[in-house]
């Protein structure tokens, strides 16, 4: 009886103090040498403009763009005719009108 509460103190105290001691993810990084912080990149549009579901003017328009929305740039794509697309995300202002709308799409540079 002595031996299983024994036994259950040292379970418990491995499951509580172990962890501490243990990298997350298995590995130990340093956060100085992380670029991901400056990936992120916004623009500010100087026209009207479109974003689509994928990077083709031909496809389903998701939403217009007014000058001088900020835009988070995720991603880029070249395509096959040297254009330019970016994969953005609009902010997420709850005051807008047309919060209903998409927040991610393509728009062509």
């Amino acid at each position: 009886m002595i031996n299983n509460y024994i036994k259950n103190i040292c379970l418990i105290s491995f499951a509580l103090f172990a962890p501490i001691y243990l990298p997350a993810g298995g590995i130990q990084k340093n956060l100085n040498n992380l670029s991901c912080f400056n990936k992120a990149k916004e623009i500010v549009l100087d026209s009207n403009s479109y974003i689509y579901i994928v990077p083709d003017l031909y496809s389903k328009k998701l939403r217009q763009l007014k000058t001088g929305s900020t835009l988070l740039i995720l991603r880029d794509w070249m395509t096959s005719n040297n254009d330019r697309w970016y994969r953005v995300q609009t902010s997420n202002n709850i005051f807008a009108d047309n919060s209903n709308k998409a927040l991610r799409g393509w728009i062509k540079v």
